[in-house]
């Protein structure tokens, strides 16, 4: 069956030269033994003038069949959709998320429902002088004036999270992202000229991994006097990188090896079937000794062990410690893990803390500005935990930190005495850690490959 119809769809009226055009949208039918075709024409009752000026509408689909329409694309003659205007705000000392809001030109009704929002997500009271916010409007056209309606804002309290709130119908909602990263393996090495902390600079080593790189060696080396010209690193450390590759933060050490008068020490990361993590060296001895030799960052070893004129007595006198001066009120760590035996006022000691490790080691602190907070008698401290500050109090003459190893309660120098080591791994666990080894370095021995291919070739 094959018949052709007319069917009208809407009637318009339109008044050309003072004369009434009536127009009509006229679908022609098309149906043969399969499914129906339409297509539109216009048709014009009146004015034919009028009627040419007209355009055609489009059906969302193409018809089948052979016969094809003429078709105007609707979407391209609207109107572009609106795009946000996004200000960046760096937060100032002091400032507080609703005083950013006010200022940026919200009412300070909205701006309250928005820090109400914010804070299901993250505290506000946590964003930092110096951190950027970013403030987002949409223009708003009202029947005054056109104006800027506040529609959002992304926040990034660090590099592995982020904080977005947005307008919705019945006021704002705000959630916190965690951001996807990956996990990527990097390598350094360089040769020491100065100091490992400025030829490691120099190398590549990003800060972070750099500290870390110290402390995890800060049992075994004395920076101040071990350190050679010459002398080499190398380091393999992980990266952190977001989706668009750029690396936002920085993972553990995983191997480094320094060379020390033609001395190789060697440490690696690795997990036990406990759980414990920790460096070892190449022979599975734990590189994190029982007592740290230098308690301090950054301090200089200004008075070694031994016989020495007293700066302030003026003859000679025994030393029983070593001295690093610092600046006042830099921190002192504790040496190892332990109980407080002795805190406050000790002659010329000054202020003085002493800490017992087990029956046979203890290390004693002097000359602080201050003892740290809740350190006293019979408290356990933990390796690594502030107990107090860099000072001159007792006799001395200048900021410094008096630093004593004692043995059986007596005294041994710091910078000599060997110290006791800590975990050992052994049999099967020896075993797999020699895999992680083996994995280690061919990892580092790849990327630094790789890195000598990229600098060589033109």
């Amino acid at each position: 069956m094959r018949f052709r119809g007319v069917l009208p769809l809407a009637a318009v009226t339109a008044t050309v030269f003072g004369a009434a055009v009536i127009l009509f949208d006229v679908v022609h039918i098309d149906e043969t033994e399969g499914e129906p075709t339409f297509s539109l024409a216009p048709m014009s009752l009146g004015n034919p003038a009028a009627a040419a000026t007209l355009q055609t509408r489009r059906l969302s689909h193409a018809p089948r069949g052979t016969r094809q329409s003429r078709s105007v694309d609707v979407e391209s003659s609207l109107p572009p959709l609106p795009t946000p205007t996004i200000k960046t705000v760096k937060v100032k000392p002091g400032s507080t998320l609703s005083a950013v809001l006010t200022k940026a030109g919200l009412p300070r009704p909205e701006a309250a429902a928005v820090v109400t929002a914010f804070s299901e997500a993250f505290n506000p009271r946590k964003i930092r002088a110096g951190q950027e916010i970013n403030l987002s409007f949409m223009a708003h056209e009202t029947a005054d004036s056109d104006s800027e309606q506040f529609v959002g804002l992304t926040y990034e309290p660090s590099s592995l999270e982020r904080v977005s709130l947005e307008r919705t119908d019945t006021g704002f909602t705000a959630d916190i992202v965690e951001k996807i990263l990956s996990v990527e393996a990097q390598q350094a090495n360089g040769v020491i000229t100065d100091s490992l902390y400025v030829s490691g600079v120099r190398a590549g080593l990003p800060v972070p991994v750099l500290i870390d790189l110290i402390h995890a060696y800060s049992w075994d080396v004395d920076f101040q006097r071990d350190i050679r010209k010459g002398d080499s690193f190398n380091v393999l450390y992980e990266s952190m990188l977001d989706p668009d590759g750029k690396v936002v933060a920085r993972g553990d050490v995983l191997y480094a090896e320094i060379n020390l008068s033609g001395t190789a020490l060697p440490i690696y990361r690795y997990t036990t079937t406990d759980g414990t993590t920790d460096y070892f060296d190449d022979k599975g001895r734990s590189a994190k000794k029982t007592l740290m030799r230098t308690p301090i960052d950054g301090a200089r070893l200004s008075s070694g062990f031994g016989n020495r004129k007293h700066p302030v007595l003026g003859y000679n006198k025994m030393h029983k410690g070593v001295d690093f001066a610092a600046p006042r009120g830099t921190p002192i760590y504790a040496a190892g893990d332990g109980v407080i035996d002795y805190a406050g006022r000790n002659g010329a000691y000054g202020k003085y803390v002493r800490i017992r490790h087990n029956g046979e080691y203890s290390t004693a602190y002097a000359h602080m500005k201050s003892i740290g907070k809740g350190i006293g008698k019979g408290k356990r401290v933990r390796q690594g935990q502030v107990i107090g500050y860099v000072g001159t109090t007792g006799r001395s003459t200048g900021p410094h930190l008096h630093y004593e190893i004692l043995k059986n309660k007596a005294q041994v120098n710091p910078m000599k005495v060997k110290m006791p080591s800590g975990l050992k791994l052994k049999g099967e666990e020896f075993a797999r850690f020699q895999d992680t080894i083996r994995d280690l370095t061919d990892q580092y021995a790849s990327l630094a490959d790789r890195q000598d291919v990229a600098q060589n070739t033109p």
